[in-house]
């Protein structure tokens, strides 16, 4: 056990002074920098008990004042209240708040949901020095945490577990990752709610588009236009439907839900129940996702090109992490002919390009349980856009980022689109032995020409795009929103 007075001193290089978030709580002579400043937020409703017990120990160990419930006050708000005073500070001539805005750090405890409302709005903020974020695994899937070296178990919430995860956080390295625009346009039901248990919220990242001014011609009539982003993955068809199935059932039952390892035997069941491993013979085709829409990517900057899907793919994931349901990889390491053949290339995070990947049915799943095991792979894109017309069925699901909704599709003539494009970047903190790897790291192998990289060329100035947590959002201009209409 590490004595008081040298866990004290360790925890001092987190420990942000009071007066840079109330001016006028302590005087600030004598005041030294943190090496490692840190902002907490902790879901304290994520893991059962597991959050609000995480709260309690960052608390006392750090101040109260440096740790936030985002059950309490959403990150938006606390990040522009801190910022805009560090800022007031720093241009009366305060060397220790322009220090600590240079070294800033976020921890945020929760699902994967919970990580990416954080890193929505620490995009939109469009802060001159973006802080990187360490996410605690405290989900179901905690995929993000899994990719960076967190691990996928929800973690210990004594003292001295919080202490070790500190202490890998001061030792961490930064490491960009891609994130992605996803927009989706609808009409606007008639009546009714394609729900059935209301209200199922969409996820946080993906809010409506509101009108700017009367005239504004963005936001069609009588249609709904929905915008955000993901950085984890995007899914459709069977995983998102066992998905669905399992947070409506926590939904209604949520005292059925507080272990992580019931949770994960539970949606294993919902996998069985739903028949999704005797798809062919269960399923109509309608399900399979070649029915449901016409895909189309943009491998890079140019022109959109079909994507065959063959008619037994039932799920569709586009991946940006080389974790998926809980640390299992979807697209695997391609080998060198499949790469030189099919210019396939590494799962990078930060080269641009989405993995897409499909599965046939929970059988095609489990094979990314034996070693190199993957799902059919289907292509690597900048951009991708699926296009429902009636015909196949009046619903699919889709998630993001673990987050899934119900999704009406076309009973008429008119089309549902989603369209997904790259975005830019945002800092992680990772461990050294992560999974995710960079296309800028030496010691990983790169398939890519310089050319080919444009992971930095798209937000620079007042281009940098919105991701839709804050209030403002502004539309990628790549994305032609006369097709959407």
């Amino acid at each position: 056990m590490a004595h008081p007075d040298s866990e004290s001193s360790f925890l001092d290089k987190f420990r942000i002074p009071s007066y840079l978030f109330s001016p006028d709580s302590e005087d600030k002579n004598g005041s030294t920098v943190p090496q490692c400043p840190v902002l907490v937020f902790v879901n304290s409703k994520s893991g059962g008990q597991l959050g609000g017990d995480l709260l309690v120990t960052y608390r006392s160990l750090l101040s109260e004042h440096q740790v936030f419930d985002l059950g309490e006050e959403g990150p938006d708000k606390v990040l522009r209240r801190i910022y805009l005073n560090l800022e007031k500070l720093r241009s009366d001539g305060d060397e220790l708040a322009n220090q600590i805005q240079q070294a800033l750090k976020l921890i945020v405890a929760g699902g994967d949901g919970t990580a990416g409302w954080l890193l929505g709005v620490v995009c939109d903020l469009k802060l001159s020095h973006p802080p990187a974020i360490a996410t605690v695994p405290l989900g179901t899937g905690n995929n993000l945490p899994f990719s960076f070296g967190w691990g996928k178990k929800n973690p210990g919430t004594n003292r001295s577990s919080v202490v070790s995860f500190l202490k890998q956080v001061i030792q961490a390295k930064e490491m960009k990752i891609d994130s992605w625009h996803i927009l989706m346009r609808m009409r606007a039901p008639k009546e009714g709610s394609c729900d059935p248990i209301a209200p199922l919220e969409l996820p946080h990242s993906l809010h409506a588009f509101q009108r700017v001014s009367s005239t504004d011609e963005l936001n069609v009539e009588g249609y709904h236009t929905f915008r955000g982003g993901f950085w984890n993955y995007f899914s459709m068809g069977m995983d998102a439907q066992i998905s669905y199935a399992f947070h409506s059932e926590r939904k209604m039952h949520p005292e059925k839900f507080k272990n992580q390892l019931i949770n994960q035997s539970t949606y294993a069941k919902l996998g069985c129940t739903q028949g999704w491993f005797f798809a062919s013979l269960v399923h109509p085709s309608s399900r399979n996702i070649a029915q449901l829409a016409k895909v189309k990517i943009m491998k890079r900057h140019g022109q959109w090109q079909d994507l065959h899907i063959p008619h037994s793919i039932r799920s569709i994931v586009c991946l940006n992490l080389p974790s998926f349901s809980g640390g299992l990889n979807p697209w695997g390491t391609p080998n060198s002919t499949k790469r030189s053949d099919r210019a396939l290339t590494l799962p990078y995070v930060n080269d641009g390009l989405l993995e897409v990947v499909g599965f046939r049915d929970a059988w095609h799943g489990l094979v990314l349980l034996a070693p190199n095991g993957h799902g059919t792979r289907l292509a690597q894109a900048h951009r991708i856009r699926f296009e429902f017309h009636k015909g196949a069925a009046d619903h699919t699901f889709m998630r993001i980022d673990g987050e899934p909704w119900k999704q009406p599709l076309p009973l008429d003539d008119d089309t549902v689109v989603v369209e997904i494009s790259h975005l830019g970047q945002v800092n992680m903190l990772a461990t050294h032995d992560c999974r995710a790897k960079s296309v800028h790291d030496p010691s990983t192998p790169s398939h890519h020409d310089d050319e080919d990289d444009d992971s930095g060329g798209e937000d620079t100035g007042e281009e940098f795009r919105k991701f839709g947590a804050a209030e403002t959002f502004k539309l990628p201009d790549e994305v032609d929103i006369s097709r959407l209409s």
